[in-house]
């Protein structure tokens, strides 16, 4: 049986791709390792001398000195809960590992990844030096070899086809500093196309947030939800994606006897935990949600006074909600009305309330508008800015948070700047270079057929492409793709190439470019696919464990991370490969010109204090290198659940753990941070606050700005607008300023200084003194019910576009086909297409995709370790055991699983289980280096393939885009499976 455990020994069937003609029998661990080649000698291989070489131990002489040990403190370079790692160093080798028991968010815990993170380190199966692909065989070169030929091929590329034409792929391993300096590495170059992994697992959740209330992320905290009297997980499995936060919900649903509903198609570990299970049809939350809210609003159960205070056009809410009726949102999802109502008076009656969710609320082509409806909800109840309350959004990757803050985005500049004038100047300010020199970078895109032609300005402050579809702008006919030519190259750093959708198609991508390269520890996807002869390289990057810089975890704290040990091998980190890049393309010194270099490598502590002149928008401003390490030297001292330190301590007092954003002012002043967003019950300098009023003051008559609703200690006792130097001059607030500040301010706002607004004043002032006011730099607004600037201002339901309910695709069909992020989006005539051919029929079983606990993402480097990949051997298939019996299938043995695009197939183990309904199945997104049943792992750089190959889910996903954001449609889909 393929999930058979024996003696705590992990059996999960054979490991299918180690050698060929291994049986379909369990393997046990000492089977593994021999046939894995990492028994006896494969293990010895690890180490430094030869097995035949080991001689007896001896004592040492009375003369030899004990090698001291060193303990240094990193994060986990998993998920996003931000688990401190406790290292121990001896003679520059790390020999031993701990959890860090006096973190306040992992208490001396690991999940299997964390405990086996060392092993990311001594890994063998990493990539030892540069590579390239000559001929279709790798061969070794130096760096200084594959740093000169990568520029010199950028250059001429460059020159050929502009700066678009090539892509900056970044990562959520990046630590903050390193996805900043890519940002900025890829303004220099003059192109936002740039992206990383929150572009396939929360770009909904940050836009569908950020446009109800004004931030895009997690309002309250992991150790909050303790809290709680009532948790909903919707689309979220932590007990396996985010084993190590299940403490702090498990506490908090014991201490208070908390109602814990989940709801999910599948019966996860999560659910077993659960109070209420509400199992739901793939891609119908907006009708659960709905649901749920139409019992609140019959029986008058919704926050009347939180609503007329703080939200505006709830009565917008209302109309669409009163369609769904109990009867119809049982037609469309399959939940019962008495169920939802049971949920909905828990939720609105057993207060504090707290929503939680992951990707199976995101990954939709309506993404952006099941978050929208989730926060609606938390706001109809009241149930945001308190306590255990609030969207505890758990993230994806470790620094995925950090990575999207810092702009590793194809809509913003760091800290969420937009693509405007205002936003390029205010970094070029901080960057210390003309702003005309920045736009001179940028392509002028002339008109051809189907396209308008645009200045450099206005391509500057265009949205880049999406990383969710790469391979289409490199393989759709030229007058589709909107830019001046197609993509030709890309740079893909720490990213796998498994883990976005119809990768048939991304295979066709990837063939078609004129140069690849990949920056990453493991060579990944991209490189072990037989889709490239030549002009491929592979960059040794070590590990974030192997140099210093910050994270920042759901939450929004932010932890400093220290070097553990040098990189191994020749691997270099992600600084100094950006340096090098630099330099060889001719703008290292002003990229640099502020930031320390030694030996090569830039300073991260410079970096973070870049950062922090300019990074007022978010709050980034106040997190100094020295008040992180402080923090981080001192974590006994915070509070488990306010994540509070003692005010009269001398080195943290008052802080919040990581001093989560916003962190308003300098450092100096010393910000405590924000450990609730929008609370209201606090003062702004012990962390208190109120809605962003980003959206204007009015609207249709209707006032923007909270009625009767203010931050406690706020001299002004109602709404207020966003602060500026002129809304200063008007309360007389500008006397406050110092002469310094307001000389700051009138150099930056030249002829209109009353502009200057708290997120562009470089002095900090008007932050300054805002907080000496009681009030938000950012005004106080109210959330929005009705975000008029999105396709769909209040969310509606719309069918998958591979629908298993054709009947229902004439009612709720997905959006018009429009050009999105410079391509066209066709997911409508995709839906049609799959309609009137009947693909339903054809592949009858709704597919989605999940994680396992012993994987990370795209599994490179977690199927790279030996200790992990004993407990995962084969990638497979969740089946109905209803579905499997009339298909012939037993458990544990081989399948196909058939997609409805491009003939697409994969050959995955058949688990057999009541997890998933009839009609549904699973798959884990983490395997990689099998392709339509081809074993791959011949393709690979001798000695750097993993411990562990299968099909990616992906081969058998398809098309379907959310259009706010680009967002793959990865939770729902159509295939058909048969016994191989």
């Amino acid at each position: 049986m393929l999930t058979k455990r024996r003696s705590g020994i992990a059996g999960r069937g054979s490991h299918q791709a180690l050698a060929a003609g291994l049986t379909a029998h369990t393997l046990d661990r000492r089977g593994f390792l021999r046939k894995s080649g990492l028994a006896a000698g494969g293990l010895a291989a690890l180490g430094t001398v030869r097995l035949g070489a080991v001689r007896p131990a001896q004592a040492a002489g009375s003369s030899a000195e004990p090698a001291q040990a060193v303990i240094r403190k990193n994060v986990c370079t998993h998920c996003s809960v931000g688990c401190t790692v406790t290292a121990e160093v001896v003679n520059g080798v790390w020999v031993g590992q701990e959890p860090s028991w006096s973190s306040p968010i992992n208490r001396g815990a690991h999940c299997a990844k964390g405990a086996a993170i060392r092993e990311l380190v001594h890994s063998d199966r990493r990539l030892r030096y540069p590579m390239k692909i000559v001929n279709g065989e790798w061969q070794r070169v130096s760096w200084d070899q594959a740093i000169t030929e990568i520029t010199d091929k950028l250059k001429a590329i460059r020159a050929k086809n502009g700066a678009d034409s090539v892509y900056w792929l970044g990562s959520a391993k990046f630590t903050n500093e390193a996805s900043y300096l890519f940002r900025k590495f890829a303004a220099y170059w003059g192109t936002n196309n740039v992206d990383h992994q929150a572009r396939i697992c929360h770009s909904t959740t940050v836009a569908g947030v950020a446009n109800t209330w004004g931030y895009g992320a997690q309002t309250n905290s992991y150790n909050d939800i303790r809290n709680a009297k009532t948790m909903i997980i919707l689309g979220g499995n932590p007990a396996e994606a985010h084993p190590i936060s299940m403490q702090h919900v498990l506490s908090g649903k014991e201490i208070n006897r908390a109602n814990m509903i989940v709801i999910d198609p599948r019966f996860t570990r999560t659910a077993a935990h659960a109070t209420e299970y509400v199992r739901i049809r793939s891609g119908t939350d907006i009708p659960v949600i709905w649901g749920i809210l139409w019992h609140i609003f019959q029986n008058g159960w919704e926050d009347k006074a939180f609503i007329e205070q703080r939200v505006y056009a709830m009565d917008d809410v209302r109309k669409e909600v009163a369609k769904w009726t109990p009867d119809e949102v049982e037609r469309v999802s399959g939940v019962p009305g008495e169920q939802l109502k049971r949920v909905a008076e828990l939720f609105a009656k057993e207060k504090p309330a707290t929503l939680i969710w992951c990707m199976g609320a995101t990954q939709h082509t309506v993404g952006t508008a099941n978050v929208r409806a989730l926060c609606i909800l938390c706001l109809a109840t009241g149930n945001v800015g308190k306590p255990g309350t609030g969207a505890n959004i758990f993230r994806g990757h470790t620094n995925v948070q950090g990575a999207t803050d810092l702009g590793l985005d194809v809509t913003t500049l760091p800290l969420y700047y937009g693509l405007v004038e205002g936003g390029w100047k205010h970094w070029a300010r901080v960057w210390e270079v003309e702003y005309d020199w920045l736009q001179s970078r940028f392509d002028e895109v002339p008109a051809s057929a189907g396209r308008k032609a645009r200045s450099r300005k206005e391509n500057m402050e265009t949205p880049g492409l999406t990383s969710t579809r790469w391979f289409d702008a490199v393989s759709l006919p030229a007058e589709q793709v909107d830019q001046r030519t197609p993509l030709k190259a890309m740079m893909v750093f720490g990213h796998g190439g498994n883990t976005v959708t119809r990768m048939p198609e991304a295979v066709k991508g990837m063939a078609e470019l004129e140069l690849l390269v990949v920056a990453d520890p493991h060579p990944t996807t991209f490189a072990a696919m037989d889709a490239r002869k030549d002009n491929t390289y592979l960059l040794p990057i070590c590990t974030s464990l192997e140099m210093d810089g910050s994270r920042t975890a759901s939450n929004r704290s932010i932890q400093w991370g220290e070097q553990i040990v040098k990189p191994a091998f020749e691997s270099k980190n992600d600084y100094e490969v950006i340096y090098r890049m630099a330099s060889k393309l001719g703008f290292a010194d002003s990229l640099f010109k502020n930031i320390k270099v030694v030996d090569g490598i830039p300073d991260a502590e410079d970096l973070l204090r870049e950062i922090n002149r300019g990074g007022w928008s978010t709050g980034y401003c106040g997190q100094s290198p020295e008040r992180l390490k402080a923090h981080m030297k001192n974590q006994h001292k915070f509070d488990l659940v306010t994540l509070r330190a003692p005010k009269d301590d001398p080195e943290v007092g008052g802080d919040y753990y990581g001093l989560p954003w916003p962190c308003w002012g300098k450092p100096e002043i010393k910000h405590p941070g924000t450990h609730i967003l929008y609370n209201t019950s606090l003062h702004v300098k012990e962390g208190g606050g109120t809605f962003r009023a980003r959206f204007g003051t009015e609207r249709n008559g209707q006032t923007l700005l909270a009625e009767d609703s203010f931050s406690k200690g706020s001299d002004l006792t109602d709404g207020y607008p966003e602060f500026t130097f002129g809304v200063f001059r008007k309360l007389g607030w500008d006397k406050d300023l110092t002469e310094t500040e307001l000389a700051t301010i009138k150099r930056i706002g030249g002829n209109n200084p009353d502009a200057v607004s708290w997120a562009t004043d470089l002095s900090g002032g008007i932050q300054r003194v805002c907080l000496d006011h009681g009030v938000i730099p950012f005004g106080n607004g109210k959330a929005r019910a009705n975000a008029w600037n999105l396709p769909d201002p209040v969310p509606v339901h719309r069918e998958p576009v591979y629908s298993p309910r054709p009947d229902l695709v004439a009612k709720y069909p997905t959006r018009p086909d429009e050009r999105q992020f410079r391509m066209p989006n066709v997911g409508f005539s995709v839906q049609k297409a799959a309609v009137d051919r009947g693909i339903a029929k054809q592949f009858p079983i709704i597919l989605s995709s999940g994680r396992l606990v012993e994987y990370e993402g795209g599994g490179e480097e977690t199927r790279s370790n030996p200790w992990l990949a004993e407990l995962q051997q084969d990638m497979f298939v969740e089946v109905n055991t209803a579905d499997a019996a009339e298909r012939g299938i037993k458990d544990g043995q081989f399948v196909w699983v058939y997609g409805p695009e491009n003939s697409s197939k994969a050959k995955v183990k058949a688990l057999v289980t009541d997890r998933v309904a009839k009609g549904v199945a699973w798959m884990p997104f983490h395997f990689s280096g099998w392709f339509q049943g081809k074993d791959m792992r011949d393709f690979y750089p001798k000695g750097a393939d993993p411990v562990v190959l299968g099909e990616s889910v992906n081969t058998v996903t398809t098309y379907g885009f959310d259009p706010v954001t680009g967002m793959q449609e990865t939770k729902v889909t159509l295939c058909q499976i048969s016994a191989a």
